[in-house]
């Protein structure tokens, strides 16, 4: 390729860009990702990497040596109040040969990912790389102008591909208002440290008393979200920290000898949930994918695995004529196709979750799953239903060229 010129720029080095430009690369695309930051190492980003993403990688023989870092195999969620204990999902049923959520910092999954990118001559990484600009003729996209050391530079390409995340940069640049809905939470992040003999299960939701926190584990230590009604951080601010530690004591009291490692308000890092999704994810030689298109509440923890899902059809369209210097807008519409209908459901799915339980646990109010919620889980095939489409989403996806 000419300086300045490639065959596809991706804007963003989240997992729908690492993995889009891994597997464009593969096929023999020339790809120059571009990412804003000096490295991937971003604390409380999601860490969570399901079935569906370890099958696209076990289709080109990445899922075993992704497993072979260290992570933690998430095998169910469960609701523990005050009174009782409810299993909610079982991953362990479910047919696959990835019948948990893999567990691993993003940085260290993305990490892995360009490690893997790089094998391939016409994968290309530029780090510190602010995009400040789409260039345009006409009404359609050339690439995109960025700044990087102070210098500007520009970077044409038949199709640009913004994954640039939640904030995305390349949206407001473009001046898109997505549909957005209001989850009623948001949730604060911390860690404690995590020890060989803790009596404690990952996965679960504990609720009392008008506060709801969830435990993940990560080898060394306790990822704790703390959930709150939307805007609420500040009230629990002026409580004080005394009463914040007091609050996770009562929902856990096995936490009670590590609560004074919150040692001030800045180890508690605040999550401002938003729901979104673009009416229209594609322009010519242009497309969203990612949270740039859809911003996932984090409930179920699929975003990445959405995200990831978005980049799969995304190669699977557009390869061939990328490989041809081309990017038809039929192709970009065709992955928004795919996508929109299995992203509306997840979110719709999300937000009867924060609607029907989220609420009611933070509400004070006695806690009890709903009606239908209890039946389904008394009938094997209901009960399952959860499990799976968290695992592989509505509508699994496959590369269909390896």
């Amino acid at each position: 390729m000419n300086p300045g010129e490639t065959q596809c720029v991706v804007v963003g080095g989240g997992p729908a860009g690492v993995i889009a430009s891994l597997l464009l690369a593969r096929r023999g695309v020339d790809v120059t990702l571009l990412e804003m930051a000096k490295d991937f190492d971003r604390d409380f980003r999601g860490d969570t990497v399901h079935a569906s993403t370890l099958n696209v990688l076990d289709q080109i023989g990445l899922a075993e040596p992704l497993l072979e870092l260290p992570h933690e195999k998430l095998q169910g969620v469960t609701l523990q109040t005050l009174e009782k204990r409810i299993p909610l999902v079982d991953f362990r049923r479910l047919k696959t040969r990835y019948p948990y959520v893999c567990v691993m910092p993003q940085f260290e999954f993305l990490e892995f990912l360009v490690a893997q990118a790089r094998r391939y001559p016409n994968f290309h990484l530029e780090m510190n790389a602010q995009v400040v600009d789409v260039l345009r003729q006409r009404d359609r996209t050339l690439g995109v102008r960025f700044m990087q050391g102070g210098v500007s530079r520009e970077l044409r390409a038949p199709l640009t591909v913004a994954c640039d995340g939640r904030f995305s940069r390349m949206r407001k640049l473009q001046k898109l208002e997505a549909v957005s809905s209001s989850p009623p939470m948001d949730i604060g992040w911390f860690r404690f440290p995590r020890r060989d003999d803790d009596a404690l299960t990952a996965g679960v939701f504990y609720i009392g008393n008008g506060h709801m926190l969830v435990t993940l584990a990560r080898p060394d230590a306790w990822q704790i979200g703390y959930i709150l009604p939307k805007g609420d951080f500040a009230s629990v601010k002026e409580r004080g920290l005394d009463a914040f530690r007091a609050s996770i004591c009562e929902l856990v009291p096995a936490f009670a000898d590590r609560v004074a490692t919150i040692g001030a308000w800045h180890d508690v890092h605040l999550l401002s949930v938003k729901s979104d999704l673009l009416p229209r994810w594609h322009y010519p030689g242009l497309i969203y994918i990612g949270d740039a298109a859809h911003v996932m509440s984090p409930v179920f923890g699929v975003g990445i695995n959405y995200a990831i899902a978005d980049a799969v059809e995304l190669v699977n369209a557009a390869t061939d004529e990328l490989l041809r210097g081309d990017a038809s807008e039929a192709a970009l519409a065709e992955v928004q196709r795919l996508r929109e209908r299995p992203t509306r459901m997840i979110q719709r799915m999300q937000a009867v979750v924060q609607r029907r339980i989220v609420e009611l646990a933070l509400s004070g109010r006695t806690f009890d799953l709903p009606w239908i919620a209890k039946l389904a889980l008394r009938v094997p095939r209901l009960r399952d239903a959860p499990a799976r489409i968290i695992a592989s989403g509505f509508q699994p996806v496959r590369l269909a060229v390896v």
